[in-house]
């Protein structure tokens, strides 16, 4: 197994513990020099608020432990591909790179709806790999969703 797929394994057990709280399967973690800084998974229904994504939940939570709101030398492990706002948001904080697990067809912006990784508009790049134990991420999202639809 590579580091990828452990910290990804991680992000799982996260997504799990939205589902847990019917939330939408997404979890996250933030690494850095291979440790774990912080971990999170989606809230938005639980805390009232759109963006309690999880990727803006971890940085949240990164953001106190190191006393920064820029995480430099940090990968970001999501199980789902990030979103417009979610992305930004890891542009104002420098990650350097993010891994996700799904792709996401309908607000995916590393490649899926858009490139955002590829903008040479941004302030900051972000290196991105995707497909990280995506099947087991897609079939999460997928048995929740058809649950749900029940």
């Amino acid at each position: 197994m590579t580091k990828d797929e452990q910290w990804m394994k991680i992000a799982i057990e996260e997504a799990h513990l939205a589902i847990d709280e019917n939330e939408i399967p997404v979890g996250a973690v933030l690494v850095q020099d291979n440790k774990l800084i912080a971990q999170a998974h989606n809230r938005p229904i639980k805390n009232n608020d759109p963006t309690a994504h999880a990727e803006i939940e971890l940085l949240r939570k990164a953001g106190t432990r190191l006393q920064n709101y820029r995480l430099p030398k940090t990968t970001l492990y999501v199980t789902l591909e990030p979103c417009s706002m979610c992305f930004g948001a890891m542009i104002h904080a420098r990650i350097e790179r993010v891994v996700f697990g799904a792709s996401d067809f309908k607000s995916g912006v590393c490649g899926s709806i858009i490139d955002f990784s590829s903008e040479p508009i941004f302030n900051h790049q972000i290196l991105v790999s995707g497909g990280i134990l995506e099947l087991e991420c897609k079939n999460m999202l997928q048995s929740f969703f058809k649950i749900r639809r029940k």
